[in-house]
């Protein structure tokens, strides 16, 4: 696939993708900071995300997440 696009979105930097498929279609994705990149990402997407998500995004992230999860278990 060929990457098309990368947004930024959200407070946490989350990296929305878009990529164009060998048949012309398109594929999206979001990466999230606590995401382990493959090895074979795109560079740029490697780049983009090593700029970005800095411990502190990433802190904060975890820590939203741990919110959301108090609550669903207080449901």
């Amino acid at each position: 696939m060929k990457l098309d696009k990368i947004e930024i979105v959200t407070d946490y930097k989350h990296l929305q993708i878009r990529e164009i498929t060998d048949e012309g279609g398109y594929h999206r994705r979001v990466l999230t900071p606590d995401a382990t990149l493959a090895e074979d990402e795109h560079q740029e997407i490697k780049d983009k995300a090593s700029e970005l998500w800095t411990d502190e995004v990433k802190e904060a992230w975890a820590k939203f997440q741990a919110e959301q999860q108090a609550k669903m278990e207080a449901e």
